[in-house]
């Protein structure tokens, strides 16, 4: 393909040759398979059981059967031309009860490794996607330190298996929700209410990548390392009123800074620190007393990877909006609080751009301006390279039969996927070394509190009968990497 199409002045836009393209998925959202081969219970299958917490009270005890079908998932993902594919292991499965370690288990990540290798399709494993086992979570879970220590145990098991296969090792995926939206909140598992567990497991999430990181790099010095985390751009309603500015300081404060300060710069953000003191002293407290000499040099390990995963920015200010918006959590049955400690005087308003059904808005320029701003203020220091290691949407997409095959036209999904890809090459034609895109989700699947309501895969899965269509957003997908280029989506100015 030429980099002009004959039939439209719109120039291709080429991507960089090493730029990876690729599709995420999570292990409990997918594998199904809960109670095979030795894996025991994770904290999500405990709380898939409380009365109200999922929509339907849906589970993943089946998922998308990718746990028996990974052969035929890895065949369609070389039909798409995927050249990499991020996948968790199951640390229920691997170390059922956080105990002695399960061959059943490893041998599943084992085989399908190797089934990405000889379709040639680049592993990317995350060690930890929130299924943490539940036997953990009854001596405290993230908020007990000792799980830290746990952890770095599994990561080096998985090591021991994979290490020989598996080239690139993330150690989180989003420390925000495993912390906040879980101990916090409620809203996830464990579906806590505590500011000070919600602190107390940030704090050893970190702790726990830190450490994996440094025992994994004495290991192999060759790996590449790193953690991804869920990042917003948080804007002010009104940039020149104080109570606005200061709504966008805590959210960004509390969503981003309260991660990226300790991973790049060593230190947790002041400013935030007292605004949470401000809300809840005697957690403040506590968690200093957690926060032990050495700890935050071992945070701050080197990492040469950093994933982003972004799905929209926040638009807040200081007083209520004339209509609210809405949000995006799962309308449960069972009662939650907000995942922000510093949370009084902040109000969501809309900027009237365009919704998913979940209520997401659609900002692709938001992706240029963080990748550009973590960039400037974080990675290009310490020589971090970024990827985009999740941005997808939801959409209530439905198969039609037409010629006698079965589709799927998502045209939603699919110009998401295009403005967003061209939001990432805008940041890339602005100097940020990013060098891959991971579609979220490659199935659709088990979207946590929210069960099966919400579709987020390029490729729909009937759960009934487990039959994958690709839909019209894969198909496109699979030509945007064919071509490594963008058509249709111009720079921004």
């Amino acid at each position: 393909m030429t980099l002009t199409d004959a039939t439209t002045a719109t120039p291709l836009r080429p991507f960089p040759a090493d730029f990876l393209f690729g599709a995420a998925t999570a292990a409990y959202q997918i594998e199904g398979a809960a109670a095979e081969d030795g894996r025991r219970d994770s904290i999500w299958d405990a709380f898939a059981r409380v009365p109200g917490a999922v929509i339907n009270g849906d589970n993943g005890d089946v998922a998308c059967d990718h746990y028996h079908r990974y052969r035929d998932d890895v065949a369609m993902m070389k039909r798409l031309g995927l050249q990499t594919y991020r996948f968790s292991t199951s640390w229920s499965r691997v170390r059922p009860d956080g105990g002695a370690l399960n061959p059943k288990g490893v041998d599943f990540y084992e085989r399908l490794v190797d089934e990405l290798l000889a379709a040639d399709i680049l592993p990317w494993l995350t060690l930890y996607h929130w299924d943490l086992p539940q036997a953990l979570q009854e001596e405290g879970g993230w908020a007990n330190r000792d799980t830290a220590e746990k952890f770095t145990e599994y990561a080096l098991d998985m090591h021991d298996a994979l290490g020989d296969r598996v080239g690139v090792w993330t150690t989180l995926n989003e420390p925000w929700c495993s912390s906040f939206l879980s101990y916090t909140a409620g809203i996830h598992a464990p579906g806590h209410f505590s500011t000070g567990e919600g602190m107390l497991a940030a704090h050893h999430l970190l702790l726990g990548h830190g450490q994996a990181v440094r025992e994994l790099r004495a290991r192999d010095a060759s790996l590449n390392l790193g953690l991804t985390l869920n990042l917003t751009v948080a804007d002010p309603v009104d940039p020149t009123v104080s109570a606005d500015v200061d709504a966008a300081r805590r959210i960004d404060g509390q969503f981003n800074r309260w991660f990226l300060d300790p991973v790049f710069r060593g230190a947790y953000p002041a400013d935030i620190v007292e605004d949470f003191r401000r809300v809840d002293a005697e957690a403040v407290t506590t968690w200093e007393a957690a926060v032990r000499p050495g700890d935050l040099e071992i945070i701050s390990t080197p990492i040469e990877t950093l994933g982003v995963n972004y799905y929209h920015g926040e638009f807040v200010g200081g007083t209520p909006p004339v209509a609210a918006p809405g949000g995006g959590d799962a309308p449960t049955d069972r009662v939650t609080r907000s995942p922000f400690p510093s949370i009084d005087g902040i109000y969501w308003h809309d900027r009237g751009l365009p919704r998913t059904p979940m209520n997401w808005e659609v900002q692709p320029e938001g992706l240029t301006r963080l990748l550009r701003r973590v960039g400037e203020e974080y990675s290009a220091a310490a020589g971090t390279a970024l990827f985009v290691t999740e941005n997808g949407a939801a959409y209530d997409d439905e198969p039609v039969v037409e010629d006698g095959e079965r589709r799927v036209h998502d045209g939603g999904r699919a110009d998401f996927v295009s403005a967003h890809l061209g939001a990432v090459l805008d940041a890339i034609e602005h100097g940020v070394d990013v060098r891959g895109y991971f579609y979220w989700s490659l199935l659709d699947n088990f979207e946590w509190a929210w069960g099966y309501e919400k579709r987020f895969g390029i490729v729909r899965v009937d759960y009934d009968t487990q039959e994958r269509t690709l839909k019209d957003s894969a198909l496109q997908y699979s030509r945007i990497i064919a071509a490594r280029a963008l058509e249709g989506f111009p720079a921004s100015s």
